[in-house]
């Protein structure tokens, strides 16, 4: 019987996934470490204390290596919001710490509730816009901050996120170069379990550990009554293990929704039912084709 992978995107062997894992990171650095060399700027990076914008951080910091540059040309900013989680915000700061970069924090909660009075929302109105409005601060924070210092905004979205438009528009959607724009999601922890095998970042080693563990979460809502992480991204757009296996046999193979449903049922049979499965591979052919106009205006990207 032929073997159906769950996760096609991440070899099974650990030596394999490591191997594979240290060689998508220097493809990441060294497509950074040219498009610097061509400006002549400095990283600015947006940093939440989670998976993606941590990679980021990562392959901004060893660009700097490979360019003889000090580590603090990289500038590192978290900007707490109202759904900040005390964990996120602590691993963000004792990152850039650990990892020696220039590090801002810019608490972004008045400009956002000035913004909510300015169009009339309601700030106890949890919806799109409450979250919207989080994100594109962010970004212009980032995006001003770097024309203020000859900086460039190194993005942080994954290839996953980009397949389902899980990104706000003209938001995180944005950056002068993404990194991350063609390292699915389930590769995402992977990438950075390898860097803490390669010991690439010793003094970092405990808080990228920590990262690893941290539910995955835009966090634009505010916490539960425990402080901790209340809006999960798998609960509201499904697992990201059934999208990567989804958007895998798609773009690779170009197999019909069909196939990939049958697919998807031997694969996950231990671990999903299939109105599940079939749930969720809705969601990710609706968002697909209904977020490309996401796709049709990305910036330039390491591949």
């Amino acid at each position: 019987l032929y073997h159906i992978k769950k996760y096609p995107f991440v070899p099974a062997s650990k030596t394999a996934r490591e191997r594979r894992c240290k060689d998508i990171f220097d493809m990441q650095v060294f497509g950074l470490r040219k498009r610097l060399l061509v400006t002549g700027a400095k990283p600015v990076v947006g940093v939440s204390g989670g998976l993606d914008s941590t990679l980021a951080l990562l392959v901004c910091v060893q660009a700097m290596k490979a360019l003889n540059r000090p580590l603090t040309d990289v500038t590192g900013i978290t900007m707490p919001c109202f759904g900040t989680t005390d964990r996120t915000y602590q691993n963000a700061l004792e990152l850039m710490r650990a990892l020696g970069v220039t590090t801002k924090e810019i608490n972004i909660k008045s400009a956002c509730e000035q913004h909510f009075k300015d169009i009339g929302q309601n700030p106890d109105t949890h919806d799109v816009t409450y979250e919207n409005v989080q994100a594109r601060e962010r970004t212009q924070v980032l995006m001003d901050y770097a024309g203020k210092t000859g900086g460039l905004v190194v993005g942080t979205g994954d290839l996953s996120e980009l397949a389902l438009g899980w990104c706000t528009y003209n938001a995180d959607h944005m950056s002068m170069y993404n990194v991350n724009g063609s390292v699915p999601k389930t590769l995402v922890k992977w990438m950075i379990d390898s860097v803490v095998a390669f010991d690439l970042f010793p003094a970092a080693t405990p808080v990228l550990k920590d990262v690893i563990d941290t539910p995955i979460s835009p966090e634009l809502l505010p916490p539960d009554e425990k402080g901790n992480i209340a809006q999960q991204t798998e609960d509201i757009v499904g697992p990201y293990a059934l999208h990567d296996f989804f958007l895998y046999h798609m773009l690779r193979f170009g197999f019909a929704p069909d196939k990939i449903y049958y697919l998807a049922k031997l694969a996950f049979a231990d671990e999903f039912e299939p109105p599940v499965i079939l749930k969720w591979l809705k969601t990710f052919y609706k968002r697909f084709f209904s977020q490309q106009f996401k796709r049709s205006c990305l910036p330039d990207g390491v591949k």
